[in-house]
């Protein structure tokens, strides 16, 4: 058995290009940047950065166009593919590598757009500000299992 299986987690390089296909169905294509740090022969640290082309078809492609953004964070999971065609203007064959989208999950921004900081959601709600009345209230007692009505 072969395995084509890819996962990355990045941010996008451009918004999402969503267009229709002539059989109705959606696809979008955006870019993904993905980095590496590492250390060189001379003990430096280094940052070498990946450019990723992702297309995603049908509901999936609806879906990250209408959410996600330049810059947002994003996990996906797919298959490599290459395509080739002819380039009506040189004659030459033109080659592009891409992934195709099987599955994603939104990225650690905590659903919001752009890129936000790395932080979880307690450090996001940490800095929101004083406590307002929209504050959860938990009872100072333990709960009895046994008074659950279900």
């Amino acid at each position: 058995m072969y395995l084509n299986k890819v996962t990355l987690y990045g941010n996008l390089t451009r918004d999402p290009e969503l267009r229709a296909l002539p059989s109705g169905g959606q696809v979008a294509t955006f870019g993904l940047a993905t980095n590496r740090n590492f250390k060189d022969k001379n003990g430096e640290r280094q940052e070498q950065t990946e450019f990723h082309n992702i297309v995603a078809f049908g509901r999936t492609a609806e879906v990250i166009g209408q959410y996600f953004k330049k810059g947002r964070p994003i996990y996906v999971e797919g298959r490599i593919q290459t395509r080739s065609w002819d380039d009506k203007a040189t004659g030459e064959k033109k080659y592009r590598t891409e992934i195709v989208l099987e599955n994603f999950q939104f990225g650690a921004d905590g659903g919001k757009g752009g890129g936000a900081p790395a932080g979880g959601a307690d450090d996001q709600h940490e800095q929101s500000g004083p406590k307002g009345s929209d504050e959860i209230k938990y009872p100072d007692e333990d709960i009895n299992p046994e008074d659950i009505p279900f």
